[in-house]
């Protein structure tokens, strides 16, 4: 029987032409996992608002990290899927999707199909769980799935926000940056979301119990001040509680003291509360508090991106030095480095071993 492995990551757009920009923005932003508002409301902010203006804009700032194999996000993914490939012995069906845009779920399922395939093993490249994109990528993907005829055996592997692997890669890319640029303050940035988005509030104790969710997340979630300081029951599937766990991870594996580093959230849009602190807030206000040499660390993406290249490494470096800082440097993403190619198929056999290889989240301990 044939089997694959997937390699699904969020998406980028074909080209930095604003058209399309425009047509995966478009894509992006209906996703109800995104912009999770009425539709007749999602329907008149994307088209009446955010479509006349955000493309040109972000058209403009992919330009600026385009190379000449195309966007990062998406031949680091095809080198990654390849490494993987060779790692597992060069004869593995190994596919990159994405969630948006090409390479498509549904084209990489149809030719899956169309060779045999009945076993598949994805993988989200995403550590942390959130709703708007490993939900959302699981969703789809399963989805997809459905329109085929005879319809493959799926597991997924959960997110790996603190397994060693993970952590372990993550720490070989970081190092010969720390060290070489000794910095005042790691920041170590996550892509933001919605306050919303991480309180799960259900209507209904009889619904509560059923899915053994008593107690979970809506009387936990941002409603204390330490209620990220562990991943337990009440949190295990909480974006920002699976955060803040990589970050700890890391600082420990790296042997950074405590008050050396700090989490913030970055990449917000729209008027509503995001996840604080802001990461552009603090590459503003940190210079102040005498931090001359900052390092950022950007856990959330394993791909070096728009978010990651731009954002920070062009943008937030510019507003460090104009608040006063000396440098600031970005440590690269795991992009399709020897060390993540070894993690990525070391997590799949640790949880190939494992029976809730379909739960989404887990318990720190």
């Amino acid at each position: 029987m044939a089997s694959a492995l997937v390699l699904l990551n969020l998406g980028t757009p074909c080209s930095a032409d604003v058209k399309d920009v425009r047509a995966y923005l478009h894509e992006f932003l209906s996703d109800r996992r995104v912009l999770d508002i009425n539709p007749v409301m999602r329907f008149l902010l994307l088209h009446c608002v955010i479509l006349r203006k955000r493309p040109a804009e972000s058209a403009a700032a992919y330009r600026k990290i385009w190379t000449e194999r195309g966007s990062p996000l998406l031949f680091h993914g095809l080198d990654l899927a390849d490494g993987v490939r060779r790692e597992l012995g060069g004869d593995e069906i190994v596919e990159l999707a994405m969630r948006y845009q090409g390479p498509s779920i549904r084209d990489v399922l149809t030719n899956l199909h169309e060779r045999g395939v009945e076993e598949l093993t994805l993988f989200p490249l995403f550590p942390q769980y959130s709703s708007a994109a490993w939900g959302s990528g699981v969703e789809k993907f399963f989805r997809e799935a459905r329109r085929l005829w005879k319809e493959p055996s799926i597991k997924v592997v959960p997110p790996y926000y603190t397994h060693p692997a993970f952590i372990e890669a993550f720490c070989g890319v970081a190092r010969p940056v720390l060290e070489d640029l000794q910095p005042d303050k790691v920041l170590m940035s996550f892509h933001g979301i919605p306050q919303g988005h991480v309180r799960t509030v259900f209507d209904g104790q009889p619904e509560r119990e059923l899915l053994g969710l008593d107690g979970a997340g809506g009387d936990h979630c941002l409603e204390k001040p330490d209620c990220c300081a562990e991943v337990c029951y009440a949190n295990r599937n909480c974006y920002s509680a699976h955060c803040y766990a990589t970050a700890r991870a890391l600082g420990a594996e790296l042997e950074l003291a405590p008050d050396s580093w700090e989490v913030s959230f970055q990449s917000r849009l729209g008027r509503d509360p995001w996840l604080v602190p802001y990461t552009d807030f603090r590459i503003e206000e940190l210079p102040g508090e005498g931090v001359e040499k900052l390092a950022v660390l950007s856990p959330a993406f394993t791909a070096d991106c728009l978010e990651t290249l731009e954002e920070i490494g062009i943008r937030a470096e510019e507003d460090f030095r104009a608040a006063g800082g000396k440098e600031l440097r970005l440590v690269p993403s795991l992009n399709s480095e020897p060390a993540w190619i070894r993690a990525i198929v070391r997590i799949i056999s640790d949880f190939a071993h494992q029976d809730d290889t379909m739960r989404p989240g887990a318990v720190d301990g």
